[in-house]
């Protein structure tokens, strides 16, 4: 088979009229010069472009600045504002001395650029505002973070307006950034502003405004929301938006000359102003909470202990939260003529549900030690109570107790102690012997039918009881992650032995904080009971 190959340099009809169709056809602009610079042919397109470019023109001298500059200079190539396009022309040289231009018209492509990076701009707005919005858990953070975020890309002046905090009726406390002012600034709202500035009102009420000029108001009025010497020209106003309603508004004000809010404009502001409002309201749902768990704590921390004639008594706490000092171990001691009684307990779980068990417990000893002092008597009570609490079948509510009866004596102390499941508590005597107090009993709330068991200890002068939880003993430190144990417990009591009770507490929780070595921790109750020396 015999392939033949057209030759390459084969003539091209010589028909003008189809040349000048084909160059019609064209979407760019075509001119071709002679080798003095003058033009000499024009395409359709070309005549639409650069109607005042003609056959003849001189381009040293043609009315397109640029193409003259780029002829004069030699340049292959030239940008131009011309007639509201914008326009690219490349230069490709002919025959001869001569050249052509080929002139595109870029205008929509170039606004497809810049409508890309516009939203890529935004897009990077918007995430960066997200981050540190979402950093900011107080209420004046939020605030500053959405005036200075906004400024100045959004607007030259950004001024925030909260609803109170608190339902009180008291004015708001504004927070104003503005373009070129070193740092925030705040003060109360003007009773005049709802009714000044036009949208305020509708924006604390959730809805959105159409933006427009920036009032004609005295300045009385609206002075102190302006730095000195700002000229605004248009304001935006957007509601602050919750889940359920509006958190405050957000006024964005533009200087005079600054061109106005468009629509894409009122779009991202209505946007970032979104996000603001869920911002402030998860800061405000935080100092709630914040608040909630400082009544809560102040309520259930172990209370200071009252003085009890006759009896050396020292208490030590740490709940295993850092945040929320609130937990499932506690103690109590109450005075009575005779000495005192005393509780230890430990409710299963940790945290505020725990706390809710905790408070339910200590208040249920706090009623019915008034009506039953005796520790058997008592425990087998409370077991009950809390065995008759109407959720008592929905939810775990182990808590295994130590109670105890102090009698003060001339010959030191006298303790009766009733156990419902909680570590055995040790005895400390003056020479250093360290034994435990077996009492036994199973834990208090957990069974239909529980079974509590009660002992007796003497205390001699210079004798300790320290009653604990098994935070004590199962902490577990960066070694091998072995635990504290009840074997190092008696070891640092022993050598503890002649101390104050508040001076082996404070031994025993410096040896466990040291197991430790800033590792986690269960909740953590110590009780110290000592007879005192004579003299």
């Amino acid at each position: 088979m015999t392939t033949t190959r057209q030759p390459s340099d084969t003539t091209l009809p010589a028909d003008a009229r189809l040349a000048r169709e084909l160059l019609d056809g064209l979407a760019e602009a075509v001119l071709t010069t002679d080798g003095t610079g003058r033009v000499t042919l024009t395409n359709a397109t070309a005549q639409q472009l650069l109607p005042e470019i003609t056959i003849g023109t001189d381009l040293a001298r043609c009315p397109v600045a640029a193409l003259a500059r780029a002829f004069a200079d030699d340049a292959a190539q030239f940008y131009a504002e011309h007639h509201g396009r914008r326009l690219h022309g490349t230069r490709r040289q002919l025959a001869g001395s001569r050249y052509a231009w080929y002139v595109r018209d870029v205008t929509e492509e170039h606004a497809h650029t810049a409508a890309l990076r516009t939203e890529r701009a935004r897009t990077a707005f918007l995430a960066q505002t997200g981050s540190r919005l979402g950093l900011s858990l107080h209420r004046d953070q939020v605030l500053l973070a959405t005036t200075t975020l906004a400024v100045p890309y959004l607007a030259d002046l950004a001024v925030a307006l909260p609803r109170p905090a608190t339902p009180t009726g008291s004015p708001t406390r504004w927070i104003r950034y503005a373009d070129g002012e070193p740092t925030a600034v705040a003060g109360l709202t003007p009773a005049s502003l709802t009714g000044t500035v036009p949208g305020v009102a509708a924006a604390l009420a959730g809805e959105f405004v159409e933006p427009g000029p920036w009032p004609d108001a005295g300045p009385a009025d609206l002075a102190t929301l302006l730095p000195p010497g700002f000229g605004p020209g248009t304001v935006l106003v957007s509601p602050l938006l919750s889940a359920d309603r509006s958190a405050g508004a957000l006024l964005l004000i533009r200087r005079v000359g600054r061109p106005g809010f468009d629509e894409r404009d009122v779009q991202l502001a209505r946007e970032f102003a979104a996000r603001a409002g869920a911002a402030l309201t998860s800061a405000d749902l935080h100092g709630e909470q914040a608040h909630l768990a400082q009544v809560l704590q102040t309520s259930l921390l172990p209370p200071e202990l009252p003085t009890v004639p006759g009896v050396a008594i020292a208490g030590g706490y740490r709940a295993a939260g850092d945040t929320l000092r609130i937990g499932g171990d506690f103690y109590e001691v109450f005075p009575h003529p005779r000495g005192a009684l005393f509780a230890l307990g430990d409710v299963c779980g940790k945290g505020v549900g725990a706390a809710v068990l905790t408070g339910r417990v200590r208040q249920s000893l706090r009623t019915l030690r008034l009506v039953e002092q005796r520790p058997l008597e008592l425990i087998q009570l409370l077991d009950r109570a809390l065995a008759d609490a109407p959720d008592a079948a929905r939810q775990s509510q182990l808590t295994t107790l130590l109670l105890g009866s102090i009698d003060s004596g001339p010959g030191g102390l006298d303790i009766r102690i009733a156990g419902g499941g909680h570590p055995a508590p040790l005895l400390v005597t003056a020479d250093g012997t360290v034994s435990t107090v077996p009492v036994g009993g199973m834990p208090v709330g957990a069974l239909t039918v529980a079974r509590f068991a009660e002992t007796r200890v003497h205390l001699a002068p210079g004798d300790l009881l320290l009653a604990y939880t098994d935070g004590v003993t199962s902490a577990r430190g960066p070694r091998d992650l072995a635990t504290f144990g009840v074997a190092r417990l008696r070891a640092v009591l022993a050598s503890a032995a002649g101390l104050s009770p508040a001076a082996l507490v404070d031994r025993v929780r410096q040896a466990v904080d040291e197991w430790l070595a800033g590792e986690a921790h269960d909740d953590i109750a110590m009780l110290a009971v000592g007879a005192p020396t004579p003299g």
